[in-house]
């Protein structure tokens, strides 16, 4: 087992970047803003990918776009995941991040959301490994900073092609891959393809993240064993326990758990991540946006008296800062005592 266990203290090596471990956000609209992967860093995440960002130029000024794009004060190095299925704006996209602040380029193959694949981007762009050659060849000839590439096993189960994938990336001149072990038709449904992501660690001489289905120290170690993958990705299982970057880096370090966080604490973290939405969004904004992470907070809670959703109304109906702050603390207060805090409780 010791083999294994040393495996996330390895660094992970992306151009010039050192990552010092193989602990990864994933990229997710609308959830790893700036104050979540900030908030992950500090758990012990080593690499943060910020949320996809449209290659097409006239999205770039509106106010989404500014703000997914302000990387002041961020941590090196800023991966910036761009999505898109024309080469030429993918290479201009990849410039003008760079010129604002990006030392990692992202490219987005792995999106299954309708919206991104009705237009021949995200993971649909894998049926056509002719434009995915063209993509691949315009952003890493683009830009003078790493490339890395986000994708699936293929677009459907039937027609998996990762490896050929991973290969052209690979000689394309593409830096590191992340590979989330489903295919397009898949969505989030069924388990993750664990053989795939080995079959292209095997196939290729790049490192390689495993992403998908990772939720707990235990499982992550058991996806770096069986697939033999430089690093894991982690995605929604982050979402209401940025904690478990560094439950992953003590299990692998010494082979147990650490202890969970209390109450106190978990509500520490919270009012933290808080105060981070409302500075960054504004007061009004940050309160709707927390709500969606709240949540997930409460959904890791395993409640043995009281009913969660009654709560969560409760917060979702808070128009400001105080308010918001008011009903968690009230929630905290009622309810700490019937709560037998677990380490990775199952989220519905």
């Amino acid at each position: 087992m010791s083999a294994s266990l040393s495996v996330a203290a390895n660094s992970v090596v992306i151009g010039s970047h050192r990552i010092s471990n193989g602990l990864a956000l994933a990229p997710m609209a609308g959830l790893t803003d700036k104050p979540f992967r900030a908030l992950c860093r500090r758990w012990g995440a080593g690499y943060t990918v910020a949320e996809m960002t449209s290659a097409q130029p006239h999205l770039r000024h509106s106010k989404k776009s500014q703000r997914r794009t302000d990387y002041r004060g961020e941590l090196s190095p800023v991966v910036v995941q761009l999505v898109g299925n024309d080469p030429a704006q993918m290479a201009e996209a990849a410039r003008y991040s760079v010129a604002h602040g990006a030392h990692i380029i992202d490219i987005n193959m792995g999106c299954p959301a309708k919206k991104v694949c009705n237009v021949a981007a995200g993971s649909a762009l894998l049926a056509d490994e002719t434009r995915v050659v063209q993509i691949l060849n315009a952003v890493v000839g683009a830009v003078e900073v790493p490339v890395t590439l986000k994708f699936r096993t293929g677009v459907s189960p039937a027609a998996r092609n990762a490896v050929r994938i991973a290969r052209l990336a690979e000689e394309a001149g593409v830096a590191m891959l992340a590979l989330h072990g489903r295919t397009r038709a898949c969505a989030f449904a069924g388990s993750a393809e664990y053989e795939t992501i080995a079959a292209v660690k095997r196939a290729v001489n790049i490192p390689v993240l495993a992403n998908g289905d990772i939720d707990s120290p235990h499982k992550a170690l058991r996806v770096w064993r069986e697939t033999g993958a430089d690093g894991v990705m982690i995605g929604r299982a982050a979402l209401g326990q940025p904690w478990l970057f560094r439950d992953i880096a003590h299990f692998a370090a010494h082979g147990v758990l650490p202890l969970p966080l209390t109450m106190a604490e978990r509500l520490a973290v919270i009012e933290s991540h808080l105060a981070a939405l409302y500075e960054f969004y504004g007061e009004a904004h940050g309160v709707r946006i927390a709500r969606k992470h709240l949540t997930y907070y409460l959904r890791r809670l395993p409640i043995v008296k009281h009913d969660t959703e009654s709560w969560r109304q409760r917060l979702n109906t808070a128009d400001t800062a105080a308010a918001q702050r008011m009903v968690l603390c009230r929630f905290f207060d009622e309810t700490s005592a019937t709560v037998a805090v677990e380490a990775y409780p199952k989220v519905a």
